[in-house]
């Protein structure tokens, strides 16, 4: 069912969502040449693997992120519309318009058994933790509210996101933690022995 609606509202919107997609496109490959896309492993739907695509917002070469960030790249993050071509993974079944963030696909094996349940649900382009945070979160803070959408989604949860979202990217809120252009690295969080040792006692 929420499959079904996700797509009838992608393609219900698809007047409105296509030119902005092309004009963004444009002025990507102006501002930055190609590629146009930044195309990256994520982990997807029981952590399934697949290849994402968001608007390239960096120049190329080393250097730190806040530093090869340009001008468009951050507006285009402040206004969230780096993530419109995952509209795109929507219709495919890649994602959902509501969901947990997909993460890069390394991160698999740093979640704590509790963080990892997150991938019980497709992926999202908007979530439950973007709503409370964004990215001034902690990577813990962030999957304790992916853990609770699990437990509680609905649809009128998905619809409360969605009208959130867009108060949200209006503010321009949360898009990065003090200090930093992006998220730092999920590293992994130190379990507590006493739930490590149950978990491995029961396989």
């Amino acid at each position: 069912m929420k499959r079904a609606l996700d797509t009838l509202l992608i393609l219900l919107m698809a007047p409105i969502w296509l030119p902005v997609l092309a004009a963004t496109a444009l002025a990507v490959w102006l501002a930055l040449g190609r590629p146009v896309f930044f195309r990256q492993a994520r982990a997807g739907l029981q952590g399934r693997p697949f290849s994402m695509i968001k608007f390239r917002t960096m120049r190329a070469g080393e250097g730190a992120d806040d530093e090869r960030l340009c001008p468009l790249g951050r507006w285009l993050r402040a206004t969230s519309l780096d993530e419109l071509p995952e509209l795109l993974h929507v219709i495919r079944g890649d994602m959902s318009l509501v969901g947990p963030r997909p993460l890069p696909v390394r991160y698999l094996p740093r979640y704590t058994a509790e963080q990892a349940r997150r991938h019980e649900v497709r992926p999202g382009i908007t979530g439950w933790a973007q709503m409370h945070g964004r990215n001034t979160l902690t990577w813990e803070e962030k999957f304790q509210l992916d853990v609770w959408y699990v437990d509680h989604r609905s649809l009128c949860l998905d619809l409360r996101v969605v009208l959130m979202t867009v108060w949200q990217v209006m503010r321009g809120h949360g898009v990065s933690a003090e200090g930093h252009a992006t998220m730092t690295e999920f590293l992994g969080t130190v379990e507590p022995l006493e739930i490590r040792t149950a978990r491995q006692r029961t396989g």
